[in-house]
């Protein structure tokens, strides 16, 4: 499969990547172009931003959770019959895992054989643009597309002078600016950016684009992208026709929870499910289920209206009839007792035996390794795999003896000692603050739509 391709860094967090892909996807769709969004690394939100930005899902690429050839597969299956694939990394673009940066952005370029366009923070600099940029291209063997000047008035003499430094010093290619931008078109929370959704999120969107094309040879863009042809096997069998019934899983995904992989869904698909997608806060009636997925979100900005719909009794009620529940951070959150915002507790599921409490702060953050070290039907016991965590609320009444996963790195529910526990199983229903790649962890769908599977059809009425 040949694409042209280009990854999007920088020198660290905050140089105006996020910004620049936004924009360039938008402004590229808007060419008629079909594009295809990628994110690097574990994220939910620029993620949704970007889906929204190019009209398509956009996909996680994460070396963390995938060799080096099902990342590539992935990759190519997503970016199938486009026209320009755009890669948002995260980050600096050397920073990894270790001194040696694994998993790093600039490992993900090689990888993907994608040419790299920086956006380079200007401010308060001149000629130091140029030893930057001098030095991130020749640190590693990489193919640099070129850079953009990010936080630079267009025309001005700040410009002029770091042009002229970058073509004096470097062989890199100045392919445009990226002025101030008061105030920022994308509303911030405290997670990030907010949800990528309505009206107003394509004014945004489409406002990016305007300075985008206004300031960014997007010409220059498409011709550096140019790269060769990557080898790939499908990322996703065929998916085989199914001897019984096919058990149907609802997902929650809404303005409280909507933190999903869209792998963990096709997952649940490919091991034989029907999915269907439900809302927390309405009155539509649900249909009849064989199994939920609750994902992460924002449950603490709609704590008040939680409290009082009447969904939070219909979950407790599945649950203790034995559905099936696979419940994400967000999703966590909604089956404990209670929901503590601003020192007010607003009453939850009750479905797990826990309280938890909205902080200022993350009390979660970055990859885990999990184990499963109690029996359970979603995790094999002593099997481990890995996931992340990026949470701001803490349980508060957590037994850590009871959970079912040991946590090498994270925090999860609590800590014994050094290690993290995570992982509440209330008969059929099993809660965690750790998200999932489903693709990095093999057992999970399977089992799943096997546990919903096994249960008896509902009686029908004579």
């Amino acid at each position: 499969m040949t694409v042209r391709r280009i990854v999007i860094s920088g020198a660290s967090g905050g140089s105006g990547k996020t910004v620049l892909s936004l924009g360039l996807c938008r402004a590229l769709l808007r060419q008629g172009l079909r594009v295809a969004a990628f994110k690097k690394g574990p994220d939910y939100i620029d993620a949704a931003w970007l889906s929204r930005a190019c009209g398509r899902c956009c996909t996680n690429l994460d070396p963390f959770f995938l060799p080096g050839p099902r990342l590539i597969s992935l990759f190519a299956s997503a970016a199938q019959g486009c026209d320009m694939a755009v890669i948002e990394g995260n980050r600096g673009l050397y920073d990894g895992r270790d001194e040696q940066g694994s998993c790093s952005t600039a490992g993900l370029a090689r990888l993907l054989d994608a040419p790299v366009l920086l956006s380079l923070n200007c401010t308060k600099m001149t000629r130091t643009a140029a030893a930057l940029i001098d030095g991130l291209m020749r640190f590693e063997p990489l193919r640099f597309a070129g850079v953009v000047l990010a936080q630079v008035s267009p025309g001005s003499r700040h410009e002029s002078v770091i042009r002229r430094s970058i073509e004096t010093h470097t062989s890199a290619r100045v392919l445009g600016t990226l002025p101030r931008l008061r105030p920022v078109p994308i509303p911030e929370r405290h997670m990030g950016l907010v949800a990528a959704d309505g009206d107003e999120a394509d004014a945004c969107l489409d406002k990016l684009a305007d300075v985008i094309t206004a300031n960014v040879d997007l010409h220059g863009v498409l011709e550096a992208a140019a790269a060769g042809d990557l080898s790939a096997a499908p990322f996703w069998p065929d998916i085989p026709p199914t001897a019984g019934r096919r058990p149907r899983i609802g997902y929650v995904q809404d303005d409280v929870l909507w933190f999903y992989y869209k792998e963990n869904l096709t997952a649940l698909q490919h091991a034989g499910a029907d999915l269907v997608r439900l809302r927390l806060l309405d009155d539509a009636p649900w249909p009849e289920l064989d199994g939920l997925y609750l994902g992460g979100g924002f449950p603490e900005l709609f704590a008040e209206r939680l409290a009082a719909a009447p969904r939070l009794a219909e979950i407790a009620r599945l649950a203790r009839s034995g559905l099936p529940i696979y419940a994400e951070c967000g999703g966590f959150m909604v089956l404990c007792r209670s929901l503590v915002v601003d020192g007010i507790s607003w009453p939850m599921a009750g479905v797990v035996p826990a309280d938890v409490e909205f902080c200022p702060t993350p009390q979660g953050l970055g990859y885990v390794e999990a184990t499963a070290v109690k029996p359970n039907p979603f995790h094999p016991l002593g099997v481990s795999w890995r996931g992340h965590e990026f949470h701001y609320s803490r349980c508060r009444t957590a037994e850590t003896g009871a959970l079912t996963l040991e946590l090498s790195s994270g925090t999860g529910m609590g800590r014994t000692g050094r290690t993290g526990r995570d992982g509440f199983l209330c008969g059929n229903t099993f809660a965690a603050y750790t998200h999932l790649f489903a693709p990095a962890v093999p057992h999970w769908a399977p089992r799943f739509v096997s546990l919903c599977a096994a249960r008896p059809l509902p009686a029908q009425p004579a």
